[in-house]
Formats: structure tokens, C-alpha cells, sequence
């Protein structure tokens, strides 16, 4: 079982789309899948759940309509369900360490770690210990591993076969703590000069980040204390391909594209130590321009819309296209951590 990080630090790339529905998509396969929501706008987390469910969640719904959220969530999940923040409140608080929260069930076979509007609150604590974690101080390391123990918790809670991490489009600390905790890193583009500078900024950050923390802090750590391995291994890049405007033609389209593979060798393969060659594009997903306001509307997944849903008449078609795109792309997926895993034997 693999953590998988989503990440590119260019907003707007519908990463958090392609996160929701690639647990969707290994759900129905039949896999068990963990989401984790480390991004502090908590797209994710609105994504699986309703507004109420959110308001009950983060303690703003009105009382009145309590007994019916608290209805609705024990149905998922015994008890009532922790955000990650309620997770870290104790480290930012200093009152104690993590607080081992438990996923909530959303779907069977599918659990979220909500995320929580007040988590970018813990970015100070996170930025002031990391100084302190190369040096081995055991409290700073602490809240430095905090979603690493959250996450590896719920993995023991719920077995999954696959964690999808969602994070925030930015390289502060948050992200860094985030990123160490993931195996490997997945990375939404678009076919434009921001994320190719991107990736000139993502690709050495992620080599300097990965070297003090192999090469310095698992040395330094207390040696009872459980630590991520900060491989935050490049799986490759998924293109989040554009609706066409008339006034950004094909062609400018095609010329982003085609220096993508390049920079990504250079900036973030080499600049990590990783041979290059080879393809490292996973896939292309459309935009489905159409499907997405049903698929908000109706509160599912672009491929599960039906006619009920007002996917009439063609867009069936399109739904099917989608269907088999995210079908295709987890398998994908599966195909290149394998040879990963191969790699690391």
C-alpha cells in the first residue's frame, strides 16, 4: 500500500477535482481508498460532503438541526468525526502532542480524514519547529510528523489499499510536513508556462527538503520515534487538459505540452538524483466542461451522472469517456507503483 501526494504548486489545475475522482474510481474497483485532506481551502472535504454535514462537522450548524447531522455521520462512522485539525489543536495549543483521529466513512470502501478551514493556523507552528527538526529536537519532530502519525493511524484503523493526499498549491510549511509524509507524489499539470515554472521551483525544493530529511533528520531524531521516510518518490504527471478559449489557440496549447517532458526531467527527476527516459506522462483527462456543474449540482462523481441528473441524450457519451479515463488512469497509477516498488528491491 502506497500514499499518493497530489500536488502542483500552480492553483486552478482541478488537482482537487482529479483527487475526488480517483477515489471515487478505485472505490468502485473495489479497493479500499483513505483521502486525505491537507489542503487548508478543504475542497476535498466539501467535495464528499454536504453543507450541512460541514457545518455540523466544524461545529457551525445551527442547533436545531444537530440531531439530524449527528444522524447523518454516525450512519458513516461511529462517534462523531475529527478534522485534522482537532488533530494537531494539542500541538498547537502546547498542551500535548497529535491526537490520533479516526477517518470518517463516507462510502463503503471509501474514508476521508477531513480537512478544516482553520488548518493554516498550524503553518507558523510547522515553519518554527522545522529549524529545530534538523536538529533532532524531539517536540519540534513531533509536530513536524504530525499528519504522518494522523495518516498512518487511519491506515492502521482501515486497512486501505490505496491514500490519496490532497494538498494545498503552495510550498509553505504545511506542505512540507505533508509532502514528507507521502511515499510518492503525483503531480496534475496544465499545458502552460505556470506549471512549467512550477516545476522548476517543485523539482529542486522537493530534492532539498528529501536530502535533510534523510540525510540529517532521521539521524538526529530520537530513535523510538516513528518517522516517515521522506521519499516523496516522483510517480510522474497527469495533464488536466484545457477547455480551448478562442482567444488561446491550439497551437500555444501544443508548445507548453511539448516542453513539459523536458523540464520535468530536468527539474524534478535530476534534481532528485532519478535517471530520466521513458514517459513520464500518465495520462490526459479532459476537461468535461459540460458534466462538471451536474456533477456538483448532483453530488457524485462526473462518470456515476445519469440522466436523472440532466446528463441527456450525448453527454451519456461523454460520461462514458470520462468513466474510462479514470478507470484507465488508476490502472496507470497501479502500473507505476509497481515498478516502483520493483525499483526499490
Amino acid at each position: 500500500m502506497t500514499s499518493i501526494a497530489l500536488f502542483n504548486i500552480k492553483d486552478g489545475v482541478r488537482k482537487t477535482t482529479l483527487a475526488y475522482h480517483l477515489a471515487h474510481m478505485y472505490q468502485r474497483r473495489g479497493k479500499r481508498v483513505l483521502a486525505v485532506d491537507l489542503d487548508p481551502q478543504s475542497n476535498l472535504t466539501s467535495a464528499f460532503l454536504d453543507e450541512d454535514d460541514l457545518a455540523f462537522l466544524w461545529d457551525e450548524s445551527d442547533p436545531s438541526y444537530g440531531s439530524r447531522q449527528e444522524v447523518m455521520f454516525t450512519l458513516l462512522s461511529p462517534g462523531t468525526p475529527k478534522t485534522i485539525v482537532q488533530a494537531v489543536q494539542p500541538i498547537v495549543e502546547g498542551t500535548g502532542d497529535v491526537e490520533l483521529i479516526e477517518p470518517a466513512q463516507v462510502a463503503e470502501g471509501l474514508w476521508l480524514l477531513p480537512g478544516d478551514l482553520e488548518l493554516s493556523r498550524f503553518e507558523d507552528e510547522l515553519s518554527q519547529a522545522w529549524g529545530n527538526t534538523l536538529a533532532g529536537n524531539a517536540k519540534a519532530v513531533r509536530a513536524t510528523t504530525a499528519f504522518y502519525r494522523v495518516i498512518q493511524n487511519a491506515r492502521r484503523v482501515v486497512d486501505p489499499d490505496v491514500v490519496l493526499i490532497d494538498i494545498g498549491p503552495n510550498l509553505g510549511a504545511i506542505n512540507r510536513a505533508a509532502l514528507l509524509s507521502s511515499d510518492t507524489v503525483l503531480m496534475p499539470l496544465a499545458a502552460d508556462l505556470f506549471s512549467l515554472r512550477g516545476l522548476r521551483n517543485l523539482g529542486p525544493t522537493l530534492a532539498e527538503w528529501r536530502g535533510k530529511w534523510q540525510g540529517v533528520v532521521v539521524h538526529q531524531a530520537p530513535r523510538d520515534m516513528a518517522l516517515p521516510s521522506g521519499n516523496m518518490s516522483p510517480l510522474g504527471y497527469v495533464i488536466m487538459q484545457p477547455g480551448f478559449r478562442l482567444d488561446r489557440p491550439v497551437g500555444a496549447y501544443k508548445r507548453w505540452l511539448d516542453r513539459i517532458p523536458m523540464v520535468y526531467e530536468r527539474f524534478v527527476l535530476e534534481e532528485s538524483g532519478i535517471e530520466g527516459g521513458g514517459d513520464h506522462e500518465i495520462a490526459t483527462i479532459r476537461q468535461y466542461r459540460s458534466l462538471m456543474p451536474l456533477a456538483h449540482d448532483a453530488r457524485k462523481p462526473m462518470f456515476d451522472l445519469r440522466t436523472a441528473d440532466g446528463a441527456m441524450g450525448s453527454m451519456q457519451g461523454l460520461v462514458e469517456k470520462c468513466r474510462s479515463e479514470f478507470r484507465d488512469l488508476t490502472y496507470a497509477i497501479d502500473g507505476r507503483l509497481a515498478a516502483l516498488r520493483e525499483r526499490r528491491r
